[in-house]
């Protein structure tokens, strides 16, 4: 047998075959329920490190905005005060994406331009807890429920 063979068999590759659902590409198939019941269970049905990543997020929010209100919507947790919803955090293969929805009227403009989520959405891709800039990130939630929301609470 080849030298290169024999390495291959003697240490075989541990190959995950799929993702968990949440982790493809795309928002969990996760119902839509307001509360913070659903979005605890959201958070807690994430594989680590998006899990510690979205549970960080969360009680930044919390932290950061009096009157939080939460729901699951789009496969994703949701956040808002007062009369719309302001920003999301949802798991995806290698990251969690923290979006607001007028992230083009936040200062400084969040860097990424999330696809399908509108012109004016802006966030950030977290791979790591280090991703995590606490300051800069409560000033944009700070920001994103003095603007009106979108998708109009029941």
């Amino acid at each position: 047998m080849p030298p290169r063979a024999a390495a291959r068999k003697a240490a075989p590759r541990k190959v995950l075959r799929k993702l968990p659902v949440a982790m493809t590409g795309r928002a969990s198939p996760a119902k839509a329920a307001e509360g913070d019941k659903p979005v605890f269970a959201y958070i807690a049905s994430l594989p680590q490190p998006q899990r510690s990543i979205a549970e960080r997020i969360d009680a930044l929010a919390a932290k950061t905005l009096p009157k939080l209100q939460r729901s699951v919507k789009w496969g994703m947790a949701w956040y808002g005060v007062g009369d719309g919803w302001c920003f999301c955090c949802g798991g995806f293969a290698g990251h969690v994406k923290l979006t607001f929805g007028r992230g083009t009227s936040l200062s400084p403009v969040p860097p990424a331009s999330p696809i399908g989520m509108g012109k004016t959405s802006r966030g950030v891709e977290l791979a790591s807890l280090a991703d995590i800039d606490e300051g800069r990130i409560a000033s944009w939630m700070k920001q994103a429920t003095a603007l009106p929301g979108f998708g109009k609470k029941r």
